[in-house]
């Protein structure tokens, strides 16, 4: 006769540095611009399907909770910061329980003072979080009670303005995964960014070949003279200009473009919230290029409409995808997307292992035509 009261539990093992939704643990995320939160203030985000509550206090150091107050599960985001004993607090706008910057219960109010119970037996999940050039980067580990000093560095981007000359967001209706291959495909531009200022229709396709390296938890393309059929680059740049991308593991792709006097970097950031929903935010800074400034009212729009163009073909590819799920990849053109899933694999293996990540890319140099 069976035991009834033995549970079967049917959930598969959890994989260490990776989510069951396909996510990578013990890794920087983008969680904010910098000037989204202002000191004493805060705003809920959604990461990596969980609530995270990411504040600035009145000194201006930012910090990250998990959005969900125990008591009776009110996110802390909708409280208000309160000085206890000296230091920063959330209060929960529900029983006003308080919360310092490192998790721990500080004040519970309804407590007569007889009670045995110590509010700083409570805490709730903290993030370590790093500021740099105007964005927040929050750490998401594996083991969510995690405390102390990542091993994994915060991301660097190389000598960076203070602050970006601007910002944009949108929301992919798409998994991380089919994110990054789309905003990282190389053939797609003709046909999916085929404005005039960029690389109209008129221009054709050329044969492209250019040099791959492995990177920093990624891969780059080498320092190269930019297409010859990006109008925009000599426009603002004139000769002698030399661009390099790079991809790094989570979901960080940048590009810098640069001659004798001027640096232009672009950085995509993609930070799962669902799914089938990731956030892209994109940062733009320049140095040497005032003349850049004055374009920005135009520059700001036009980036915009780039990334919602990926966007809008994220959801037609969602159409098929109702009725197939995989795709026909091929070389040269979809080689990063299986460098991508390569790494992947190797980062939740190392995690496991408790080994340092290898880089599995090889120098390679690829051929496609756009």
């Amino acid at each position: 006769m069976a035991d009834t009261n033995t549970l079967i539990d049917n959930t598969p093992d959890k994989q260490v540095g990776i989510t069951p939704e396909g996510w990578l643990t013990d890794s920087w995320y983008l969680g904010a611009a910098s000037a989204e939160i202002k000191p004493g203030a805060q705003i809920r985000r959604i990461m990596l399907g969980q609530p995270l509550v990411i504040g600035r206090n009145a000194a201006g150091k930012a910090f990250a909770l998990r959005d969900v107050c125990p008591h009776r599960l009110v996110p802390l985001s909708a409280g208000r910061q309160v000085e206890t004993d000296g230091e920063t607090t959330l209060e929960c706008p529900y029983h006003g329980w308080r919360f310092g910057m490192d998790g721990v219960c500080k004040l519970m109010p309804s407590l007569t003072g007889d009670e045995p119970y110590d509010p700083s037996r409570v805490k709730v999940r903290h993030y370590p979080v790093h500021e740099a050039n105007g964005a927040i980067f929050v750490f998401i580990a594996d083991n969510p009670r995690f405390e102390g000093e990542p091993d994994v560095p915060p991301p660097d981007f190389g000598p960076l303005p203070e602050k970006p000359k601007f910002v944009i967001e949108d929301t992919f209706n798409a998994h991380m995964d089919d994110a990054v291959v789309g905003l990282m495909d190389p053939a797609h531009v003709p046909f999916v960014h085929n404005q005039w200022w960029w690389r109209p229709p008129s221009v054709g396709l050329k044969l492209k070949e250019k040099p791959f390296v492995p990177a920093e938890r990624g891969w780059a393309i080498d320092r190269h003279a930019p297409s010859s059929n990006s109008k925009l680059y000599r426009w603002v740049f004139g000769d002698n200009v030399e661009t390099e991308i790079r991809f790094q593991l989570p979901g960080f792709r940048w590009e810098i473009i640069s001659n004798g006097r001027a640096r232009f970097l672009t950085l995509t950031c993609l930070t799962p919230e669902a799914p089938k929903l990731t956030r892209i935010t994109q940062f733009t800074w320049w140095t040497g290029a005032p003349l850049l400034n004055l374009a920005i009212p135009v520059a700001k729009p036009m980036a915009r409409k780039f990334l919602r163009q990926d966007g809008d073909m994220v959801d037609l590819q969602n159409l098929g995808m109702e009725h197939q799920k995989s795709m026909l990849w091929i070389d040269d053109i979809d080689i990063q997307a299986k460098w991508y899933q390569m790494l992947k694999k190797e980062w939740a293996a190392s995690r496991a292992d408790g080994r340092p990540f290898e880089n599995k890319v090889k120098a390679k140099t690829l051929k496609w035509r756009s």
